[in-house]
C-alpha cells in the first residue's frame, strides 16, 4: 500500500555566514525551524531484482529524473543497503518550488521516511538487509547516524528535516542539532514573485567579505560564538519560561494564541540581535524584499511581528505572530501591497513526527 508523507517547510530564525572557505563552501550557523504547511510526497516500493524509480510530480517545474532530490534519496539509500527495490514516487507541490523554504530538501527526507515503511527499515536501529555491512552499515552500527550522513550527501538542507522542529545548523548547514522546541507561534510567509539566485547572493556576500576584510579565519571565532548564543539563548527560552506544557513538552494551541500569552523568542531577548546575513546583499540587489519585510515587522503597532526576516538565500520572507489576528492583519498588509502569502504555524518536533505520515 503507497505510503503518504507530509513533507513540511522550514525557515530559518536566524542565519549567521561565514566568509569563503578553501573548499569552495561557506560555514554557517543557523536556526532552522519547522512549519506546519506542507508538500506530500507518497512512495511505493517493493523488492524487485533490479532497481527502478519512477517520479511524478503536478508541478512542471519539479524535475522528474536524477536530478531531483527525492530520487537522489532514494537511489544513495538502495545502494547504500544494497538492496534492489521497484519505487515510485509522487510529490504534490503546494509549496513554492524555490524560495528559502526548504521544500526540494524536504521532500528528500520525506522519501526517505516513505521509503523505509515501505520497505520495513527501521529508523531506530540498523537495517537488517541483506548486503548492508558491505555498503557501509556495521553490524550493530547506527541507521540513525548513516541516513543523516546520506541526507548531507544530497543537500545541505536535508539533514534537519530528519530532526524537525528548531534545529541547530553548523558547517554548511548540515551538521545539525536539536535544540529545544519553541511554543507554537503563527507564522506568515511571503511569497514575492522575485527570484534570488543563491549562487549570486554567496558571490555579492563573498565581495562584502573582501570588502570589510572579514576571512574564514575570522569568521571562524564569529560563527562558533553565534551558535553558542544560539544555543544558550533556545535552551533560556524554554528552561527559563515558566510555562504550562502538556505531556509532550509542547505548550497547547488555542484558536487565536498559538502559545503563551508572552512569547519566549520575546522574554529572553533573542529577538533583539538573531538575524539572516543574506540581508545584506540580498536586499541590496532586490529592495522589493526589504519593504516585504518592512510590512511583516509593523514595527511600532500593536500587531507587530515577534520577529521577521528573510529565509535563507529567500526570496521568501516570514513574520512570526503571537495572536491570529495579528498575523491576518500581516497577510492585509501584504495583500494590499500584491504580495501573496500563506499562513500557518510553527511545527515542534513531537508535532512533526507525530503529524508526518499520513497512511
Amino acid at each position: 500500500m503507497p505510503t503518504a508523507v507530509r513533507s513540511h517547510a522550514k525557515i530559518n530564525l536566524g542565519l549567521g555566514i561565514g566568509a569563503p572557505r578553501t573548499d569552495g563552501f561557506h560555514a554557517l550557523a543557523t536556526v532552522y525551524q519547522t512549519l506546519e504547511v506542507h508538500d506530500q510526497v507518497t512512495v511505493t516500493a517493493r523488492r524487485a531484482k533490479q532497481t527502478v524509480l519512477r517520479l511524478t510530480s503536478n508541478d512542471r517545474r519539479v524535475p522528474t529524473d536524477e536530478r531531483n532530490t527525492a530520487w537522489k534519496m532514494v537511489s544513495l539509500v538502495l545502494d547504500e543497503l544494497g538492496v534492489q527495490a521497484d519505487v515510485e514516487i509522487q510529490i504534490e507541490k503546494r509549496l513554492p518550488v524555490q524560495g528559502g523554504l526548504g521544500a526540494g530538501s524536504a521532500n528528500a527526507a520525506a522519501a526517505l521516511v516513505g521509503l523505509e515503511a515501505e520497505l520495513g527499515i527501521k529508523a531506530v536501529s540498523h537495517p537488517p538487509l541483506e548486503g548492508a555491512a558491505r555498503r557501509g552499515v556495521r553490524p550493530g552500527g547506527s541507521w540513525p547516524a548513516q541516513r543523516l550522513k546520506i541526507a548531507a550527501e544530497v543537500g545541505s538542507d536535508v539533514p534537519l528535516f530528519l530532526i524537525g522542529g528548531t534545529v541547530l545548523g553548523l558547517d554548511r548547514g548540515q551538521e545539525v542539532y536539536p535544540l529545544p522546541d519553541i511554543e507554537p507561534v503563527w507564522c506568515v510567509v511571503a511569497t514575492p514573485a522575485v527570484g534570488v539566485s543563491t549562487p549570486q547572493a554567496f558571490r555579492d556576500w563573498d565581495a562584502l567579505c573582501a570588502a570589510e576584510g572579514l576571512t574564514a579565519e575570522a569568521s571562524a571565532d564569529k560563527l562558533s560564538e553565534l551558535s553558542r548564543a544560539y544555543a544558550s539563548a533556545f535552551a533560556g527560552a524554554i528552561l527559563g519560561g515558566g510555562q504550562e506544557a502538556g505531556s509532550s513538552g509542547v505548550v497547547s494551541v488555542g484558536d487565536d494564541l498559538a502559545g503563551p500569552q508572552e512569547s519566549a523568542l520575546v522574554r529572553t531577548g533573542i529577538t533583539s540581535w538573531i538575524s539572516n546575513d543574506f540581508e545584506r546583499v540580498v536586499f541590496a540587489q532586490h529592495p522589493p524584499l526589504a519593504e516585504i519585510k518592512r510590512l511583516l515587522a509593523a514595527h511600532g503597532t500593536p500587531e507587530a511581528a515577534l520577529h521577521a526576516s528573510l529565509s535563507g538565500s529567500g526570496s521568501a520572507l516570514f513574520g512570526l505572530y503571537l495572536a491570529r489576528r495579528a498575523a491576518e492583519t500581516a497577510q492585509e498588509r501584504l495583500r494590499a501591497a500584491g504580495v501573496e502569502s500563506v499562513l500557518t504555524r510553527t511545527l515542534p518536533r513531537p508535532a512533526y513526527w507525530g503529524e508526518m505520515l499520513l497512511q
